[in-house]
């Protein structure tokens, strides 16, 4: 395993992925993998930083937000300090739940969820309209979800050469 990911690893990267609240028994079912080992591989991905975080998924609509929408962000110019100004105001706006430097004509893609149209003019005129350097916003409102995943349905993911410590014990 001191080359990089097995497919034990890349097995559970998956599973995790589908559903982060699997036991570590249940892991094991999955992949064929002891329990005891599932841990141990499991927190070698943490250690690594391949694994950085768990997270819930929520019922947007039953939480009271009605709309997500994609904001189209364009800047005034492209200078380290505009970049740097609008990155450090943007991670502070409540509503916004991504932020996506982008190439092409706009430099964001700024992704905020608010109740319904009165809440996104609300958001607009005291977060986004506040927001520093930018020239122009474009609003685009999701009809509905039809895709959302944390890695590609792929058998094995692109971070493949991964260099664990010679001694690390990871197991079947």
């Amino acid at each position: 395993m001191s080359n990089g990911l097995d497919r034990f690893d890349h097995m559970l990267i998956l599973e995790l992925a589908r559903n982060a609240r699997l036991s570590n028994v249940d892991l094991g079912e999955r992949v064929g993998l002891s329990s005891s080992a599932v841990a141990r591989r499991i927190k070698a991905l943490e250690d690594e930083g391949l694994i950085t975080g768990y997270h819930a998924e929520f019922d947007l609509k039953a939480l009271g937000y009605g709309a997500t929408v994609v904001l189209r962000v364009k800047l005034e110019n492209q200078g380290a300090e505009a970049f740097e100004a609008f990155e450090k105001a943007a991670a502070t706006c409540p509503s916004v739940v991504q932020c996506l430097l982008v190439s092409g004509a706009d430099d964001y893609l700024v992704r905020i969820l608010v109740k319904d149209v009165d809440d996104y003019e609300r958001v607009m005129r005291t977060q986004i309209s506040g927001l520093p350097r930018v020239a122009h916003v474009q609003s685009d409102f999701a009809i509905r979800s039809i895709v959302s995943r944390s890695l590609p349905e792929a058998p094995e993911p692109a971070a493949t050469r991964v260099q664990r410590p010679k001694n690390a014990k990871v197991g079947r």
